[in-house]
């Protein structure tokens, strides 16, 4: 899986200089970004809606009253 923004790039850049991935790794993601300029960031997925809706605050049980007509004067 490529690299898909400039901000990953630098964090794995910055897990190879401490030695946590190796040179082979680090290689392997960046190639398949190439050359490319990135985005600073990747925004995420948008939700379906359906999954929004669900997430949504939880509806409050409205008080039912009766409603009285005013008379027009």
């Amino acid at each position: 899986m490529p690299i898909k923004s400039q901000a990953q790039r630098r964090k794995f850049a910055e897990l190879l200089v401490e030695g946590k991935i190796s040179n082979e790794v680090y290689e392997r993601w960046n190639r398949g970004a190439g050359y490319k300029k990135l985005p600073e960031h990747v925004k995420p997925k948008a939700k379906p809606k359906a999954e929004r809706a669900s997430e949504a605050k939880p509806k409050t049980q409205r008080s039912t009253r009766k409603t009285t007509k005013r008379s027009r004067r």
